[in-house]
């Protein structure tokens, strides 16, 4: 097969399959040991008959100082792992061992839970957050147009394969074996005769033991009779309902999440809103509009919720509004025939890449919400996301309420940077180009040359700096198989009654995008400033990299900053550092 043809490089070395990942992945630092060896010889060495007496000590390594960042862990992986903070990773132990195994976003789902719930979790991330020195960026995902069943009684509740139970907005009753009241009204005028539903906590694909497939046997008035399509217990407060292929009237952005964006999301400066149930464009204007209302979420970045064929309809369109774009697999999965998802994804991915559009794909290690290992199959779709161009993978259930958290994220990073190992940056290069055509805009000549001088001279990492963070999503989109160090210089702004500084969202959104590790640089220095300040900034920006393991000496670096009026590509060595 040409390589042309896949974003994989070849041949693979069988030799690299049998390598570990890391050597000592399995070890922490309490377990690395030191050995020291003694030979003495003894016997005549010229007949052969010599003995050597080996004596071996072990001894515990020196302690790390846990103040300085593990080069272990730093930079393991170049694609991003969101992880949503829940009952099984909320305290703030876990959290930290979410962002030692790799998460660098973290996902708020309101879709159950209250405000108290999710300020306590998110407390709880600042902590781990300052212990651990990880920057982490918060993502608020929307509840909107979502179908959803109360269970105030809190049993479980017992479907049986082939017996009845009917949906009611009559949300007086009672949920139970043979009635799921539903929070919309007008289901029966929207569902007809053989259209599926799927109900679940959170996993509803119909293959779990909770989750429920349901299939429309008639409309009674407001009621739907459903026969129930597998057996299942539905467990907890709250499930979701999902009709595959219906159009549901209920606005995207919700009344009751304008008012945590109102609140929680001013509260605590959310880098990101994933709009759920994205089906047009004008949705991420509406909600964008909403944003700029509300003092520094002007800033918050919007990721459209691709999940029902109504927004897979208007995908270019909404892909043009949108900061960036998630594949929600889930309720998508279900609006489409199997045979079909992976023709989503893979177009779905090319046409962010080729926008440089951040693009998240979810779903992907259902597995391990019960297991400690992903299957087979889960292993091989996470590589083959990461060889798609995915900037990102979303773990929810997994480590919302998964008995495996940690051991998700580690998994998942693991298998992306092996992935990476093998991507063709080169046929991606010249495809991405291609794209974009001739004459190319000034900003975009810089990124891509940027890219090219580090692959040409083998540069360790790319240096950029940058205000707004443009600069540094152009170098990642045409994805340097180096690291990118994201210099982000603040910039003093006003709104006629304050002055402020902007930075520090534009340094966490960077988390979300492939390639891209921001840290945020003296406020007293734009990004235009002299000479001489810049070379004190871009010290600060290598030694930071050489404390994380990425950089060492004799390495060569690409530099990209604007000096005056003119932006600048250069390749500097690193003995003078």
């Amino acid at each position: 097969m040409q390589a042309s043809h896949l974003l994989l490089e070849e041949p693979i070395r069988l030799a690299s399959i049998l390598e570990s990942s890391t050597p000592d992945e399995l070890l922490d630092d309490s377990q690395i040991l030191q050995l020291q060896f003694a030979f003495t010889t003894t016997g005549d060495p010229l007949s052969g008959q010599d003995r050597v007496d080996v004596k071996l000590s072990v001894a515990p390594a020196p302690p790390r100082d846990p103040s300085q960042p593990n080069p272990k862990n730093a930079f393991s992986s170049m694609t991003k792992i969101i992880g949503t903070l829940g009952p099984s990773s909320r305290d703030v132990e876990t959290i930290e061992k979410l962002l030692n195994a790799g998460m660098s976003v973290a996902r708020f789902d309101f879709s159950w839970g209250d405000s108290d719930f999710h300020q306590e979790t998110l407390d709880n991330l600042k902590k781990a957050v300052r212990n651990t020195r990880k920057l982490c960026a918060v993502m608020f995902d929307t509840v909107g147009p979502e179908l959803q069943i109360i269970n105030k009684g809190e049993a479980p509740i017992n479907l049986v394969v082939d017996e009845f139970v009917v949906l009611t907005p009559d949300a007086t009753q009672q949920a139970s074996s043979t009635t799921l009241p539903v929070n919309y009204p007008e289901l029966a005028s929207v569902v007809k005769p053989k259209d599926t539903i799927f109900v679940g906590q959170y996993l509803f694909t119909g293959s779990e033991s909770t989750s429920v497939w349901l299939e429309v046997m008639e409309v009674q008035g407001p009621n739907v009779k459903c026969l129930v399509k597998n057996s299942a217990t539905l467990t907890g407060t709250l499930f979701t309902a999902h009709a595959a292929g219906v159009p549901v009237g209920l606005p995207t952005l919700s009344d009751f999440d304008k008012e945590v964006i109102s609140k929680w999301g001013v509260k605590n400066s959310i880098d990101f809103i994933s709009l759920s149930y994205t089906r047009h464009a004008e949705d991420v204007r509406q909600a964008r509009l909403h944003l700029s209302k509300l003092g520094d979420l002007y800033q918050t970045q919007i990721f459209a919720k691709i999940e029902n064929i109504e927004g897979l309809k208007h995908f270019d369109e909404i892909l043009k509004e949108a900061d960036g774009i998630i594949l929600s697999r889930g309720n998508l999965g279900i609006d489409l025939p199997p045979e079909k998802v992976f023709l989503f994804q893979k177009a779905a991915l090319h046409k962010c890449n080729m926008a440089g559009k951040p693009a998240i794909v979810t779903r992907v290690v259902d597995s391990m919400t019960d297991t400690p290992r992903p299957t087979r199959a889960e292993a091989t779709d996470v590589a083959n996301a990461v060889l798609d161009g995915a900037d990102g993978i979303l773990l929810g259930a997994e480590t919302l309420r998964g008995l495996y958290p940690v051991e998700t994220i580690t998994i998942v990073q693991k298998i992306c940077a092996e992935a990476e190992k093998v991507f063709n940056q080169a046929v991606f290069f010249k495809k991405t180009v291609k794209a974009v055509g001739e004459p190319m805009a000034h900003l975009e000549s810089i990124a891509s040359s940027a890219v090219r001088a580090g692959t040409k001279v083998r540069a360790s990492v790319i240096v950029v700096f940058t205000s707004s963070g443009r600069a540094a999503r152009l170098i990642a989109k045409y994805k340097p198989s180096m690291p990118v160090l994201v210099v982000v210089i603040p910039k003093l702004t006003t709104n006629h009654l304050r002055w402020s500084f902007t930075g520090a969202f534009q340094a966490r959104q960077c988390l979300a995008v492939r390639g891209l590790f921001p840290m945020l640089a003296d406020p007293r220095h734009p990004a235009e400033s002299s000479t001489s300040t810049n070379e004190s900034i871009l010290k600060v920006a290598l030694d930071h990299g050489k404390a994380a393991g990425i950089i060492k000496a004799h390495d060569r670096i690409v530099v990209c900053q604007k000096v005056g009026d003119s932006s600048v590509v250069k390749i500097i060595e690193l003995d003078a550092y």
